[in-house]
């Protein structure tokens, strides 16, 4: 048994279908290619495979992760080329790399931040100056938001969970934290940057674009971060 790490692209049409139904796509996927992946024991086995982080419906993404468990070794280029040519547009396999066999090294546990850009839509209606309002913003010490949870509602201060911002490509880059212990989703800073562009407006009304574009780990040690993407940290089979 060793243990694998697919990078994937998600785009177009199939942005718009859930985490489920990429996970059956996956499983399809990986029995037309005939990747020797490992499935579980007991009377209802299925595939060994979990996600870094599922990608919101409406989300394309440059950098989406599966872990995998494979049965015996394969070429990584190899793989990538008959899992794409077993797939549709929609959905690309970047690569597949050999990763450290220990649970605590998969991509959904040791996920720490990811880079999003959030790009205004057609008829956004932002007024010329927003991306230096944003910067104003961002400028704050603190920006205090209600979190919703599934249990409950709290107050939490965002601001040091967007890691570096800058303006690029006629929107906002953001790193912002990710995983299990601190999760900022790009839709809330700007959710709450437009409450501040527009207190008198109880509705929004400029939605924007949201790219996933990388994820990564935290290799540094305590107090000084370290990030460093989730395929880094595997090897070409």
């Amino acid at each position: 048994m060793l243990k694998a790490r697919i990078k994937f692209r998600k785009y177009g049409v199939l942005r718009f279908i859930g985490h489920l139904d990429v996970m059956r796509y996956f499983q399809k996927v990986m029995r037309r290619a005939g990747i020797p992946i490992a499935f579980t024991g007991g009377y209802s086995p299925h595939m060994i495979m979990s996600f870094a982080s599922p990608l919101g419906i409406g989300l394309e993404s440059d950098g989406e992760y599966l872990d995998i468990e494979l049965t015996g070794p394969v070429d990584s280029r190899e793989a990538v080329r008959r899992m794409n040519e077993a797939g549709v547009d929609g959905i690309e396999v970047v690569s597949l790399r050999q990763i450290a066999e220990e649970k605590k090294m998969t991509g959904m546990t040791i996920l720490a931040a990811a880079d999003y850009l959030a790009t205004p839509s057609g008829d956004a209606g932002l007024p010329e100056d927003w991306q230096d309002r944003f910067a104003a913003f961002m400028g704050q010490p603190e920006i205090r938001v209600l979190k919703q949870t599934k249990r409950s509602e709290r107050e939490i201060n965002i601001r040091p969970l967007v890691f570096e911002w800058e303006a690029r490509d006629g929107g906002i880059f953001m790193k912002l934290a990710a995983g299990s212990t601190e999760n900022l989703k790009p839709d809330l800073v700007m959710d709450t940057f437009l409450k501040d562009l527009h207190p008198e407006e109880n509705s929004l009304s400029h939605p924007f674009i949201y790219r996933r574009l990388e994820m990564y780990a935290d290799m540094g040690e305590e107090g000084n971060r370290k990030l460093v993407t989730l395929e880094s940290l595997g090897e070409e089979i």
